[in-house]
């Protein structure tokens, strides 16, 4: 069974709904995941390195705050030099998400930090491969998938004014489970062709 971390950062509790829902689409493709805060990771020594360590993928989550990931999962993202170091991450799969209150609002520049991080460690990306959902005339915003239209990885809307309980809504929520899906899938196949 391939077995997938989850490592995120939530400043108000959108993040951690996406990050809830990205697991249940993993593990509604058969793979094993955890989720792991960014604040389980104090320094590069405390924390459960090794489990990252052990995982065939890794997931990176954070809101998009000002243009780019929250403070907390860039002071993560460079605590993982010691990673890079040992080559400890190399090959295995990797992928991102992110969430912010506008339906772009600079996302895109959140998930190519998590990209650029994953090429540094030699890690595997994997895109979100989905069409934009909300790009006919026909479209029902409401509910339709991959609305933002976003490729490098997964980006939902949490509006600003509404709590987690709220945000984000169903259709972006369940957009997080298809995310899931592929990334367990590309995982189960990358661990199984390792064999």
């Amino acid at each position: 069974m391939a077995t997938i971390a989850i490592v995120y950062h939530s400043g108000y509790g959108h993040t951690a709904k996406v990050a809830e829902h990205v697991r249940s689409g993993l593990e509604a493709a058969g793979a094993q995941a955890k989720l792991y805060t960014v604040d389980a990771f104090v320094d590069a020594e405390t924390g459960p390195w090794d489990e990252l360590a052990a995982a065939d993928g890794i997931i990176f989550g954070s809101p998009t705050y000002m243009g780019s990931t929250s403070a907390a999962m860039a002071k993560f993202l460079e605590l993982t030099s010691k990673a890079w170091f040992t080559d400890g991450w190399k090959d295995k799969i990797a992928a991102g998400f992110t969430t912010s209150g506008s339906l772009a609002g600079d996302k895109n520049e959140t998930l190519q930090r998590f990209a650029t991080l994953a090429s540094q460690h030699a890690m595997i990306w994997v895109n979100f491969g989905a069409k934009p959902g909300y790009s006919m005339s026909n479209s029902d915003f409401a509910t339709v998938l991959n609305r933002a239209g976003h490729f490098l990885g997964l980006a939902t809307q949490s509006l600003n004014d509404l709590p987690p309980e709220q945000a984000p809504d169903a259709a972006d929520l369940q957009t997080a489970e298809v995310f899931g899906q592929r990334v367990a899938e590309a995982t189960k196949r990358w661990v199984r062709g390792a064999a």
